[in-house]
């Protein structure tokens, strides 16, 4: 009986040891484990810049190229960018010069990537570190340059205005100082008098030997980006010191054109040529006469922080 029970107990951990084989596993490398049909499927990584720039920098912004309202110049040349240089994949957001800023400051703020369509003077370029990217085929052109339209017969009925209008001329420099008091904080009215007072010799040259008015009514257009804002107050300004009483009025870019045309505005110091305002100024130009610029070396393009690993439009492709 003894004995019996003896083997019994040997044959018990036999089993057990082999069962413990089984369960582990034991050596056989051709065991697999069972897959979890709940498991996520790991994530596919990005590629990396030196492997292909492109897709990482769309992949990174979404393939968008954040813009402003969808009349202006600078919008339709973006398109033409898009198209000339095979960019199906990407898409061009319309917004405004403010929502585009916005856009911009909190991408700067927390270093990420970013592309919107840009335009110099303006306070992005003294509040940011950023670039144009290259434009081989040259769809945005080359500096351009402001206009100061009058409307037909300004000359005859406001004389002393059409000349300061005329007068008017500034540097780029001037219009983004103008533009960072705004941005800071300070209202636009005030900005262009706090600038106005500090530069006297400059508006001095626009004013003196004008006939003063008293009271007289005058109707200035505008579109609303920052630099626009800035030079219209600052004419407004101006126009102010030798007694005009002076409306403003923000309108998109082809109601700007089409109010100067039709008569319900007097003047723009506005209008960005030869290609930004280019349509508009073909179409309305034989309602209103060019008093020549206003600002010399002005540009347009895209723009992105000098952070990012881009140089050239041709690397979106």
């Amino acid at each position: 009986m003894k004995k019996n029970r003896v083997l019994l107990v040997g044959f018990i951990i036999m089993v057990t040891m082999s069962l413990v084989l089984v369960g582990c596993g034991g050596s056989d490398s051709n065991s697999q484990t069972p897959s979890n049909s709940n498991q996520e499927p790991a994530p596919t990584p990005a590629p990396s810049n030196e492997d292909n720039p492109a897709a990482s920098i769309g992949e990174q912004v979404n393939y968008e190229i954040i813009g402003i309202d969808p009349g202006a110049g600078l919008m339709a040349a973006t398109r033409d960018v898009i198209e000339q240089y095979g960019l199906s994949d990407w898409k061009l957001v319309e917004s405004s010069d403010s929502a585009m800023t916005a856009a911009l400051k909190r991408a700067y703020t927390n270093q990420q990537p970013i592309i919107v369509t840009g335009w110099t003077p303006h306070w992005k370029f003294s509040s940011f570190d950023l670039k144009y990217l290259d434009d081989p085929l040259n769809i945005y052109g080359g500096d351009e340059q402001i206009h100061t339209l009058a409307r037909v017969g300004l000359q005859a009925d406001h004389p002393s205005a059409y000349k300061v209008l005329d007068n008017f001329f500034w540097e780029p420099g001037d219009m983004a100082d103008v533009m960072v008091l705004i941005e800071e904080g300070m209202n636009e009215v005030e900005a262009a008098a706090d600038w106005a007072k500090n530069n006297a010799d400059k508006v001095n040259v626009w004013i003196d030997g004008v006939d003063k008015v008293d009271g007289d009514k005058l109707n200035l257009a505008y579109v609303a980006w920052a630099s626009e804002i800035a030079s219209t107050n600052v004419i407004a300004n101006a126009l102010e010191q030798v007694g005009y009483n002076v409306t403003l009025q923000q309108l998109e870019a082809g109601g700007m054109f089409a109010g100067l045309s039709g008569g319900s505005s007097d003047a723009i110091v506005a209008a960005w040529l030869p290609t930004t305002h280019e349509a508009f100024y073909e179409r309305f130009q034989a309602d209103f006469e060019d008093l020549g610029p206003n600002l010399d070396g002005t540009r347009i393009g895209l723009v992105v922080p000098a952070y990012m690993d881009i140089d050239s439009i041709e690397d979106l492709k």
